[in-house]
Order: C-alpha cells, then structure tokens, then sequence
C-alpha cells in the first residue's frame, strides 16, 4: 500500500479554507443586502464570527484533549453517553445526518461550477428540447450540464482515489489561488469604493411580510443566518485529524482557517456595499461581477468566472474528501458497516468514496429533471439542521469534559478549565441560538429532525450488517 503522507498545518488551513470559502461567497453580499443595512450586516459577521470562533476553539482543544477522538463530532456524540449503546446510535445517527447532507452539498458545489462554466460554453444553456423521458423534456443544455456534472464529479473521484497526497496538494493550490484571487479582488475594489454609495450606515429595512419595518436587532437575526452557512465545514481538519501530522496542527488550523474566512467575508461584503448602489446590488445575481464591471467593464465576468471555477473545483475536492472521511472513520470504529473502512493499494477510503459519489450522482439527475430538482430543493433546506446538531453536540462533549475535569490534571490547571468552559459555553449557546433561528419554520425543523431520525431507523440493520461482515472475516 501507498504510504500516505501525514498532513501538517498549511495542507489543514487550505482544507478549513477551501471547503468554508466555497460556492456561497458569491452571492453573499446581494443576499445580505436584501435583509439588512451596513450596520446590520457587519454586525451579523462579527456576531457570527464570534461564535464560529468559539465553535473553532471547541474543535481545537478537543483535538488536543482527546487526540483518540479522531472522527470529530461523531466521536464525540459516542463519548458523550456512558452507556455504549446509547453513544454509539448516537455516533451513528451523526455520521448519518451529516453523511446524507453531504450529499446534497457535493451537488450544489457541482452545479454551481457548471453555472460559471456556461461563461465559456453559452450552449450549456441551450433550450431546445432533444426528446422527452415520459412527460419530461430533455433541454440540449440540460443534458450537457448533467454531463459536465458527472464528468466533474467522477474526475474528482479519480483523484482522490488516485492519490490522497496529490488530492491535498491541489486543494492547497486552488486554495492558495482563490484567497489571492479574493485579495486582489478586494484591492481592485478599493478603487471602486466610496461611502456615499453605501447611503445612510444604517437604516430599517422593508419586511418580506409586509409588516413592520425590521430593526436592527431583526436585521441582525436574519442576517446571521445566511452568515453561518458560510462557516459550514469549519470541521474540515477535526474530522481529517487521523491524517494529521499533529493533533496541535488541527486546532491551529482550524483557528487560522476561520480567521481567514472571517477576513475575506468581511471585507468583500463590505467592498461590494461601497462599490454598487443598494438597489443594484439587492437586485444582482453577481455582485463580484458588477463591480469588476465597474472598473474594467464587460472582461470582469470572464475573470470572477475563472475564479469562480478554481474556487469550487477546490471546494469539490475538499468536500468529497470530507463526506468519505466520515462513514470511513465509523467504519474503522466499529459503527458502520466494515465495507466503508476499505482502502485501496493507494491507502484511499475506496469504498466510502464510491457510496458517496454514487449518491451524489444520483442528486445529479436535479440538473435534468424538474421533478428530481424539486425534490433536491426540498431535502437542501432540510439538511442545513445536520451540519449544525454536530457543532451543538461537540459543544455539550466539550462542557462535559470541562465539567469532570478530564485531562486538566495533565493539560493545565484550574485556569484553563475555567477559559475552556467558557468557549465551551458560549459555542453552546450560538449552536443553539443559530439552530433556532435558522429552524423557526416547523416544517423545516421536522424535515431536518427527520433526516437523524430515519438513521435511528437504519441502525440497527446496519449494525447487523456490519457484525455479519466481521464474523465473515474472522
């Protein structure tokens, strides 16, 4: 077998970088401009940016504290219950909820690249229907936008299956490249940038309801929503913590990881409100490009395309990296079925990363079919509420151990527990703080619940599986 490299804190930062920088910076800033003014926007970021940072330091510490917890939150979702059995339903309905959200995002990714794509190959949005699947159209530009999907999708595959050095060496490439991409993107903006354009710092903004207008502290509710889903994959390096070189390396990395999306969010949200009128930007569905435009003219969507594109091929990587890591590293614990913990001659989760890829192809079919598209759309607002249970139940682990004084006596004394408890409960109440926002809808809140429950439901015949498996081997 292939030795495969220990990765150290620059490959980490660029997983952490690349997979929270992603697809959804691009239409952040006309997004939040529809819900809130400057000043709420900003201070929905350093709200967010506060507690994603106390989120980072949970996943930090515990990294160092508990180094044999290699899983991230699926590890710490078992050690949270005595009883075993308990812990480990737990664990699985973790890795399952975030598994199957996985799925979902790897698409959105996917779809997102053939969107910018199109910049280049305009017949990707050609109309004219080919032939009919039932009472389904079949548009030429669909059916080549399904094919440029799955081209992309398996491509990745054949890397990452390929190699799982060469995989982390290009995520750090194309990170590299869209963090200076994003720089100089902020500098050219400078230029374009003036404060009258911005209007009034602050001001109530118009209800979607019709009600009354939305003050500050309700600008700064809704805002942080959408803020928050752009820190989602700030466990990149936890849950990549068995091929890490270090255990300090993880909580480094992903401390800098998200002090560096912090930066770059902040600051380009803040370019784009100085640089287009309110009104234009509310109404834009490329904001990065409308204020190229301004200064270079019409060359501006060819550049935010291309760096829109070295942007998600990286975030591609990084993700489906991530969504095999996690039934792999059940699999090596025990809690998935012994097929997932398979590598191949290359040391590549082989198995884990075929499931996944063949349950994102399936979501694939979204790019062809309105009614598979509409079923996409239903399971993505759903699946948000998976990525943040993890982060809420790393938070309770983390208090647990704060609260019994695990590991204090050899990793620093009362001052540490005490700084530790903390960030511990401050993480607690943002998770939940953000669950809540983000899942006042009942029917959204039920679909996410669902999602978890339905891997209650499967465990047991998972399990099953996995002990006929092991007894085969023995």
């Amino acid at each position: 077998m292939e030795q495969t490299k220990k990765w150290g804190f620059w490959l980490l930062t660029a997983f952490v970088v690349g997979n929270m920088v992603g697809s959804g910076i691009f239409m952040l800033p006309s997004t939040l401009a529809q819900v809130a003014s400057p000043l709420g926007v900003m201070t929905a970021w350093a709200v967010t940016g506060f507690g994603v940072l106390m989120l980072a330091l949970t996943f930090g510490t515990l990294s160092i504290r508990k180094p044999e917890l290699q899983a991230g939150p699926q590890s710490y979702a078992r050690a949270l219950f005595e009883n075993k059995k308990t812990g480990d339903v737990a664990s699985f309905t973790t890795v399952w909820g975030y598994w199957v959200a996985n799925w979902i995002s790897n698409v959105a990714i996917i779809t997102s690249f053939a969107g910018y794509l199109s910049t280049f190959l305009p017949i990707m949005r050609d109309g004219r229907v080919l032939f009919h699947v039932g009472s389904q159209p079949i548009e030429l530009g669909k059916l080549i936008t399904f094919v440029v999907c799955s081209i992309f999708l398996w491509g990745t595959h054949t890397i990452l299956v390929t190699s799982m050095n060469a995989a982390g060496k290009l995520n750090f490439i194309t990170t590299f490249s869209k963090v200076v991409g994003f720089a100089l993107f902020i500098i050219a903006g400078l230029f374009a940038f003036q404060f009258s354009t911005m209007g009034s710092f602050y001001y109530p903004v118009e209800s979607t309801d019709g009600g009354n207008p939305l003050g500050l502290s309700s600008q700064v509710y809704n805002a942080a929503i959408s803020t928050l889903w752009a820190f989602v994959g700030i466990e990149s390096a936890v849950i990549l913590s068995g091929r890490a070189s270090s255990q300090r390396d993880i909580k480094k990395a992903t401390v800098a990881g998200v002090t560096i999306a912090i930066i770059i969010y902040m600051t380009i949200t803040m370019i784009t409100m100085g640089a287009l009128p309110h009104s234009e930007l509310q109404a834009s569905d490329k904001p990065f490009v409308d204020v190229l435009n301004v200064l270079i003219g019409r060359g501006g969507s060819i550049i935010m395309a291309l760096l829109a594109l070295v942007s998600l091929f990286g975030s591609m990587l990084g993700w489906i990296l991530l969504s095999s890591e996690v039934p792999y590293r059940a699999a090596r614990e025990g809690n998935f079925p012994a097929f997932f913990a398979k590598t191949n001659k290359k040391g590549s989760p082989s198995n884990a990363l075929l499931v996944t890829n063949i349950m994102s192809q399936i979501f694939i079919f979204s790019t062809v079919s309105g009614t598979i598209s509409q079923a996409y759309s239903f399971l993505t607002t759903s699946s948000t509420l998976a990525y943040l249970i993890p982060y809420l139940i790393s938070t309770i682990y983390f208090l647990k151990v704060v609260i019994k004084g695990e590991t204090y006596a050899e990793l620093g004394g009362t001052s540490s527990r005490i700084k530790d408890g903390i960030i511990a409960g401050l993480g607690f109440i943002y998770a939940a703080w953000v669950i809540i926002s983000g899942t006042a809808d009942m029917k959204t809140f039920s679909l996410g619940i669902g999602l978890f429950l339905i891997g209650i439901v499967f465990y047991p015949l998972v399990k099953r599986k996995g002990k006929q498996q092991s007894t085969q081997e023995m």
